[in-house]
């Protein structure tokens, strides 16, 4: 898991880069009545934009607002690692689907008398997706890519802290 501030900001740069493609073309197929190889011509249009609030809201509001959700749930210092990422990646989908739910709705849809209904529906039709593949392809996926990106210095953290343990043991 990112330890400093830059891997804190690739780590969410990898999560963003990833997700934003898969969720335009989710949404772009619904909205075109399917999928077809416009959804990905279309979607072309829509991908940095939508990255670019991802990224920002990911960086300066969910990455901090998730860590603090999910430590009311889970102590890091008594459970396992694994159970803490999964109370951090729940925290993630479930402040950042309604987020992004909302720029999708102005995108697709524009604010309009039916806004509010627009969005609830990508919101219960956009969560089911964000929670599994956050949880079971794209989070496992983002953490294998970030321990081979930042493996020299994961390593020397890792060292670092077991001579810590046992200079106090």
């Amino acid at each position: 898991m990112p330890s400093t501030r830059f891997q804190r900001i690739v780590f969410a740069f990898l999560s963003v880069l990833i997700t934003v493609p898969v969720f335009v073309c989710y949404n772009i197929a619904f909205e075109m009545g399917g999928m077809s190889n416009q959804v990905f011509v279309a979607a072309l249009k829509w991908i940095p934009i939508e990255f670019a609030f991802a990224f920002l809201l990911e960086t300066l509001l969910v990455g901090r607002l998730a860590n603090i959700l999910a430590f009311r749930a889970v102590n890091p210092a008594e459970n396992k690692p694994f159970i803490v990422m999964t109370a951090i990646i729940c925290s993630t989908v479930c402040l950042m689907c309604p987020m992004m739910s909302f720029i999708a709705t102005i995108i697709y849809n524009g604010i309009n008398v039916e806004f509010l209904a627009n969005w609830m529906q990508k919101v219960v039709r956009n969560f089911p997706l964000a929670f599994f593949s956050q949880l079971f392809f794209i989070q496992p996926f983002v953490r294998f890519l970030f321990g081979v990106i930042f493996s020299k210095q994961l390593k020397a953290a890792a060292e670092a802290s077991t001579a810590e343990m046992t200079e106090v043991a």
